[in-house]
């Protein structure tokens, strides 16, 4: 009888712990989840109400706004007893060390968070860059997406961050988009799927977890969050297939959390205005209850001007925390949110359960993620750490598995050996991808175009300005117009180091060769000078439709071996 008592209060353990927290490491044991289930209890039980309510608020650390900025939130640290950190920039050495201060004085160990989907080079200058998802979405072995994911854990392990708040799997189906274009996979929801659970798996599989964001999804707006509020106006059908499509696939994946937007979706909330983070029909209604998620749900950045310039700190977060939420994201005022957390609870808007139900989750996560106790870094040697050989070797390899080729008409594929005039156009830098194409290319500027001889082999470079994920990506009418002149009388390649979106207002039609690199940065320009010149396949496929003759999954095989 004992022992049935045992099994049916084990079994119920187990059950609780699933429903609580979503992501779990790989192959627990029995005594591994016991043991989880009891530091859980017994740390939430040593925690008084101010300390729970602490868990459920991270804060943005800084190492470039001063010593004012880093002793404020050194404050909140110690005064408010917060749940977590997210590591802004820029300083890799100080952020290792300011962690280790924090997490030695926080009673539960903080978990430390940063946007890392091109890697922690998202907030450290000096790490090295990984692809934008828009890339990594061209790429047909989503099994390399994996193994990045896998490559910016290790980053994140060195330097104690927990979460990487990635991948995004917004659905981009606005070109215009001010604020997720190269960060989505691409406008293919299929696509968007895989990539993001290989991303995530990536992730997970070395124990950093992941978040998917940003729900109820924010592929189609035209308004940048960070400033004001967007509105999805989409009806409940386009919704469910298109924007809350990857979510819905993901739900079950096991993956730890789930971002609120700060979007204003009409039919999903009847109340005029209302963001999504602090839409209890949104979160608690949706998220929670219909699609099921049992994982973190945590909102979106409290400072963004789409809901910062509506409501004050402390209010936003309570009522974010009253919609469903377990944690609010960058606030920017704990002590307030607290004590009005606190008030509702008092007045009965708010049961103590959900404090209960919100802190058990992120305690069990913790756990999992190693938390029940904290190991310090060491800052030493942490820039070459984070930049060497193996990610260079890695990264190269993904912009060469992303490269499209939508056309090769007049077979001008490869180079190698060719007597080949090279015409870079646009803003950004090229010189690295000229000398990478070897010594056999020469060089022709915009002014210089018509001592080309006719009939010559011209390759022109589209090379857009990718300092970062946001520059625009249209073609000026001087480029365009000289492109358009040597088709006339030359054999074309058309080389695009940008969004495949460039293409959108562009006539290939009398272009033999049209090739698309999606981003123009030295590892970028020297994947695609070895494919040209031969060394490499190339097999990726638009993530994106472009226009009415490129749609999402356009592109052309190239093996050069095949044709020698």
């Amino acid at each position: 009888m004992k022992k049935l008592v045992y099994t049916l209060v084990f079994v119920s353990l187990f059950l609780s712990l699933k429903l609580m927290a979503q992501y779990q490491p790989a192959n627990l044991s029995k005594k591994d989840v016991k043991k989880a289930h009891h530091w859980v209890e017994k740390t939430y039980q040593n925690l008084s109400q101010d300390e729970k309510l602490g868990q459920l608020f991270i804060v943005a650390l800084y190492t470039n706004k001063g010593e004012a900025e880093i002793n404020a939130v050194r404050n909140i640290v110690n005064n408010d007893k917060i749940g977590g950190l997210i590591l802004m920039q820029d300083d890799a050495a100080r952020e290792i060390n300011l962690v280790n201060e924090f997490q030695q004085k926080s009673k539960v160990p903080m978990m430390i968070g940063m946007d890392a989907e091109w890697g922690v080079y998202q907030r450290i200058p000096t790490a090295h860059k990984f692809p934008w998802a828009m890339t990594l979405g061209a790429i047909q072995d989503k099994s390399l997406i994996q193994h990045m994911a896998a490559k910016i854990a290790e980053d994140c392990h060195r330097m104690g961050i927990n979460w990487d708040f990635a991948p995004v799997v917004d659905v981009n189906t606005n070109p215009n988009n001010p604020i997720i274009g190269n960060r989505s996979f691409g406008s293919d929801v299929d696509n968007v799927i895989t990539s993001a659970l290989s991303y995530s798996n990536g992730l997970q599989n070395s124990n950093i977890l992941a978040a998917i964001k940003h729900f109820p999804g924010h592929g189609d707006t035209s308004t940048d969050s960070h400033l004001d509020l967007p509105v999805v106006s989409h009806n409940s059908e386009r919704l469910n297939t298109v924007e809350l499509a990857p979510f819905k696939a993901l739900m079950n994946k096991g993956i730890g959390g789930v971002m609120v937007a700060h979007l204003y979706v009409p039919a999903l909330e009847s109340g005029k205005g209302i963001p999504a983070s602090v839409s209890t029909n949104i979160v608690t209604g949706l998220l929670k209850e219909k699609l099921g998620y049992k994982g973190l749900i945590i909102t979106d950045a409290l400072n963004m001007g789409a809901v910062a310039n509506k409501y004050k700190p402390g209010e936003l977060d309570a009522m974010a925390f009253k919609a469903g939420n377990d944690i609010m994201l960058f606030s920017q005022g704990v002590s307030e949110g607290k004590k009005l957390i606190q008030k509702a609870i008092d007045n009965g808007e708010i049961p103590q359960s959900r404090v209960e139900e919100s802190v058990k989750k992120i305690l069990l996560t913790k756990y999992f993620l190693g938390l029940d106790q904290y190991t310090p870094r060491n800052p030493e040697n942490i820039n070459t750490d984070l930049n060497n050989d193996s990610h260079q070797i890695l990264v190269q390899n993904l912009y060469s598995n992303a490269l499209t080729l939508l056309k090769d008409d007049k077979k001008l594929l490869p180079l190698d050996g060719k007597e080949v005039y090279y015409v870079p156009l646009e803003e950004a830098p090229y010189q690295t991808f000229a000398s990478r194409l070897g010594s056999g290319i020469l060089i022709k500027k915009a002014g210089e175009i018509n001592t080309i001889p006719v009939n010559s082999t011209v390759l022109v470079g589209f090379h857009k300005d990718n300092s970062t994920a946001y520059k625009p990506y249209k073609i000026s009418e001087a480029s365009k117009k000289i492109l358009y002149d040597l088709a006339k009388n030359q054999n074309v390649i058309l080389n695009v180091f940008g969004s495949a979106y460039a293409l959108k207002d562009i006539d290939i039609s009398k272009i033999s060769t049209v090739l698309v690199a999606y981003e123009n940065n030295d590892d970028s320009m020297k994947a695609t000078a070895d494919a040209l010149n031969g060394k490499t396949k190339i097999r990726g496929r638009l993530p994106v439709l472009v226009n009415d003759h490129l749609k999402a999954g356009s592109g052309i095989d190239f093996n050069p071996k095949a044709i020698k």
